[in-house]
């Protein structure tokens, strides 16, 4: 509900901070450690509110990359793999 209805860093900011104050105050201890995890990328987090901007391509393509080598195992020849890759992804 953060990412949905807060538009603004600062709001989402304290949205955030009421959240992780909520879990640590429940009773549900599993959720500590996303709240651990939240806590410490804080700012990356909350950078999404500035241009609503991800990072799914970059993952998306890193995923690309990794199944195109794991279909060429066993390359040798470092700069043909290179030009290969450049030649379909780019």
């Amino acid at each position: 509900m953060i990412f949905s209805k807060n538009t603004v860093k600062d709001a989402a900011r304290l949205s955030l901070a009421r959240w992780y104050n909520k879990v640590d105050d429940s009773v549900f201890k599993s959720f500590n450690v996303i709240a651990a995890t939240l806590y410490e990328h804080y700012d990356e987090v909350l950078n999404f509110f500035v241009n609503r901007a991800t990072n799914a391509f970059a993952e998306s393509f890193n995923a690309k990359i990794k199944a195109f080598r794991a279909a060429s195992r066993g390359v040798t020849d470092i700069k043909f793999f290179l030009f290969r890759l450049t030649k379909l992804y780019a």
